[in-house]
C-alpha cells in the first residue's frame, strides 16, 4: 500500500518548526508546496489511481520528488 512520505522526519524536523521557516521564507514554502504535489503523484500512480503508469514514468516521478527534496534540504541549510 502507498504511503505519504512524512517529509519532517526525513528533514529531521518537528511540523512546527516547518511551519515557523515555512511562515519568514516564500521560496521554502514554494519548495514544500511543490514536494507535496510530486509526493501526491507518486502516491497516487503507486495505488495505480493514475492509471496504467509505467515503471520508468514511476521513478521519473520519484526522481523528481527527490530533486525537490534536495532543494528543500538545501533552502534549509542556506537560506540565501
Amino acid at each position: 500500500m502507498p504511503v505519504k512520505h512524512d517529509l519532517s522526519k526525513d528533514l529531521e524536523l518537528s511540523k512546527e518548526e516547518i511551519i515557523q521557516r515555512r511562515a519568514v521564507d516564500t521560496q521554502l514554502s514554494r519548495l514544500l508546496d511543490r514536494y507535496d504535489e510530486v509526493d501526491a503523484q507518486v502516491v497516487s500512480a503507486e495505488a495505480g489511481a493514475s492509471g496504467n503508469i509505467s515503471d520508468d514514468e514511476l521513478k521519473k516521478l520519484k526522481e523528481k520528488r527527490l530533486l525537490v527534496k534536495d532543494k528543500i534540504v538545501q533552502r534549509l541549510t542556506d537560506p540565501t
